[in-house]
């Protein structure tokens, strides 16, 4: 037992701190996780896991969260979108293939290093809008920026992901989410700030990641200690992501859920927002875009963690409002779409303003589309996070995560960049969300638990031989 795991510890995996009960004739029962005493005084509010996921979340309030902002304004407030998209379109090509590998190096720089790198992208591209507004020609620089922020975002993401799910208590998941989902979300709500604010605001988030506690000095509310994962070597890590998809296949089902998780952005915000509204009231449908997105976070998390309902009832309950909700949005919609085309309304063309008529009906589903986009997103995370509970495993889910969300970001990105038909990118939409659901239920089926067991707790070698090597 000890020639294996010292063959573990020297391939880079690990088991989470455990001990072992035994029975009186001596027989080895199941393990349980040891319980460390929490901090004491103040370092009790400040290494509190809900503290720590709190702080990750403003990190994302004013990183991606002002980048939501800015987008959501569709083609960033500039009247023509082809720039945006086109930026777009880098960003979530080197996004998708970033996140693949950005596990890897979250587990070896560690979380609040990667989180400090990744949020450097965001100030960047931020600070292109501003540019391109006093130098109308610097469009290359902002299709730039967004290749850099791609890889940035793939290190901030996974990085926040591996810590939001790893910190709280399975008990807990439902409401670190929703929570962490709400304070993001917030930075997309500030949207009516000047790109100067935003990127003052930016700037700030870029410095949170110094203030919050290393990870491996928490311990969850339960006593138990958030583990750290060990990985001496680049070739480790990248056998890592195989080793991921060898013990858990099941997360392959997942794929299609992850790809449509941004794809109906595009529609969202320049097939309806940007088609059809000037820009006040493009202003005022992002803010009740985000605000939807604060409820729908909040309210998803709630029925996620309600403990008088087992795990995969709330899983099921969960997959069946994601469900429903992609129905209701998406025929709703369609009354609009297919009244309207891409030669039908000109960008010069006079847009619907909040005094029309039509204008409150739209802004509901447009309010519909906000609550679907924090349900699903937040969904995804807890059936990741039933999965297991160690921050490496989880780095590389979420690394997948990213990687398969940006692929199908960039491909919808540059469908609009090359102005395929708006009903084309609708209907693509509406079949990816239903695609990705139908995927993820046997899936939930089969791997979600009423516990997380032991051997879903750690990513280790399945079996070794005995030297010690791999097979």
């Amino acid at each position: 037992m000890a020639n294996i795991e010292e063959a573990e510890a020297e391939k880079g995996y690990y088991r989470p701190n455990t001990r072992s009960e035994s029975s009186e004739d001596g027989s080895r029962q199941q393990e349980q996780p040891l319980i460390f005493p929490r901090p004491t005084g103040w370092r009790r509010t400040y290494f509190h896991p809900l503290t720590q996921v709190t702080m990750l979340g403003f990190v994302c309030f004013m990183c991606p969260g002002l980048f939501n902002a800015l987008n959501g304004l569709g083609a960033g407030g500039q009247v023509d979108s082809t720039t945006s998209a086109n930026a777009n379109t880098a960003l979530y090509a080197t996004f998708a293939v970033g996140a693949f590998f950005a596990g890897s190096i979250t587990n070896i720089l560690g979380a609040k290093t990667t989180l400090l790198l990744g949020s450097f992208g965001y100030a960047l591209y931020i600070g292109s809008f501003l540019a391109i507004n006093i130098h109308p020609n610097s469009g290359p620089f902002v299709i730039t920026s967004g290749a850099i922020l791609g890889i940035c975002a793939g290190l901030l993401w996974t990085a926040q992901g591996s810590l939001m799910l790893a910190y709280p208590t399975e008990s807990q998941k439902g409401m670190f989410i929703g929570v962490f989902w709400a304070i993001f979300n917030l930075g997309a709500v500030v949207g009516a700030q000047t790109l100067i604010g935003f990127l003052v605001l930016t700037l700030i988030g870029v410095l949170i990641p110094l203030l919050m506690v290393d990870p491996n000095k928490m311990i969850r509310t339960d006593g138990t200690k958030v583990t750290a994962p060990r990985h001496p070597s680049w070739k480790v890590e990248i056998y890592g992501l195989w080793v991921t998809l060898r013990t858990d296949p099941m997360i392959v089902l997942l794929f299609p859920m992850f790809f449509a998780s941004n794809w109906f952005y595009t529609w969202q915000f320049n097939e309806y927002n940007t088609a059809l509204f000037n820009i006040r009231a493009r202003s005022l449908n992002n803010l009740v875009y985000w605000f939807a997105q604060i409820l729908g976070s909040l309210s998803i998390g709630f029925l996620l963690d309600q403990h008088s309902i087992s795990r995969r009832t709330r899983a099921f309950a969960g997959w069946v409002i994601l469900f429903v909700m992609v129905f209701v949005v998406h025929i709703w919609a369609y009354f609009y779409q297919k009244d309207y085309t891409r030669q039908s309304i000109p960008p010069d063309s006079e847009k619907m303003d909040i005094s029309d008529p039509r204008y409150a009906s739209r802004v509901w589903l447009y309010i519909f589309c906000g609550l679907l986009d924090a349900m699903w997103q937040t969904t995804a995370y807890w059936i990741m996070g039933a999965m297991s509970n160690d921050p490496a495993k989880l780095a590389h889910f979420t690394g997948f995560y990213k990687s398969f969300q940006s692929a199908g970001g960039a491909g919808v990105w540059r469908a609009d960049a090359v102005k395929l038909p708006f009903m084309n990118i609708f209907i693509s939409t509406w079949a990816l969300l239903v695609g990705g659901l139908v995927f993820a239920l046997p899936m939930i089926y089969i791997r979600v638990k009423e516990r997380t067991e032991f051997s879903d707790e750690v990513l280790c070698v399945p079996t070794l031989t005995s030297q010690g090597g791999v097979p």
